[in-house]
């Protein structure tokens, strides 16, 4: 199955679909209840799909929470593992709806698809948005707490494959982070000694919607070149963007690159070797 569904597919009005709106940023809730699509569950970034850090310096700005904190969400949420669930945001899966589909997918719940161009997709299909709250019913059945999530990697890991030669860690945070010439968010610019950079938002193209599996196979051609999808390693600032390019790999047919889930949060954090450069 994709991982990409349309705005057009019929399964959106199927009662039974799980659809859940996962958007980020402090006003997320409000942006919910402005408008969304119908039926949609709202989902926090910051609380539902991931922990609250004690210290980003391990784990980094938005660790995955456990398993068993996330199987206690999905049953509020109404999801078995029988669910059919559909995922979106507001920033054409660039925040929560990527990153939700990426934990989903790494429990082993694979019938999940991530709505191509999100909330703006709704808006140009003339798609009367819902301002209700929408109160999920929680499923009869506990969902059961997966082992754990499948396809991450340590920082150790990430900064010894950044420097392998036969292994690939992408950084998808924009070029001018990525080059230690600003940084906005996390407390020290610069990159992971050996890693490329990729921005993420070249997915999409100029619709914000993802580029086809054959344009997107020749973009991820132009880092990856004949490594092994497996000794791929995807990170950003702290987990969350990077899904959004492994999103586009799965959809391009790219199966098995890592997370590394910490990135740049958790590394710059640590007192490790920080690599910049000027162009």
């Amino acid at each position: 199955m994709s991982p990409i569904i349309e705005i057009t597919d019929p399964r959106l009005l199927d009662p039974q679909t799980v659809i859940i709106d996962a958007r980020g940023g402090a006003d997320a809730y409000q942006r919910y209840l402005n408008g969304h699509l119908p039926n949609a569950i709202f989902a926090s970034l910051d609380d539902d799909l991931a922990a609250h850090p004690d210290d980003p310096a391990y784990g980094g700005r938005h660790p995955l929470p456990s398993t068993a904190d996330f199987a206690a969400t999905l049953t509020r949420w109404g999801i078995t593992p029988q669910s059919f669930v559909v995922v979106y945001d507001d920033k054409s899966a660039a925040m929560g709806g990527a990153r939700l589909w990426w934990m989903l997918n790494a429990i082993g719940h694979t019938n999940v698809q991530v709505l191509n161009g999100g909330l703006q997709a709704a808006i140009d299909a003339a798609i009367t948005l819902s301002t209700d709250a929408v109160q999920p019913t929680p499923a009869s059945q506990p969902y059961p707490t997966p082992a754990g999530y499948k396809g991450t990697i340590t920082i150790e890991e990430a900064g010894k494959a950044a420097l392998s030669d036969d292994k690939v860690v992408i950084d998808v945070r924009e070029n001018a982070r990525y080059l230690g010439r600003t940084e906005p968010i996390d407390l020290v610019a610069g990159h992971i000694p050996g890693a490329i950079n990729l921005f993420y938002a070249d997915n999409l193209d100029a619709e914000a919607k993802y580029r086809s599996p054959r344009e997107l196979t020749a973009l991820y051609n132009t880092v990856i070149s004949d490594t092994k999808p497996g000794d791929v390693i995807v990170h950003c600032g702290s987990g969350v963007t990077a899904c959004h390019t492994l999103l586009g790999m799965a959809y391009a047919g790219i199966e098995g690159p890592k997370l590394y889930v910490g990135s740049w949060s958790e590394w710059s954090r640590r007192d490790l070797p920080i690599a910049t450069e000027q162009i």
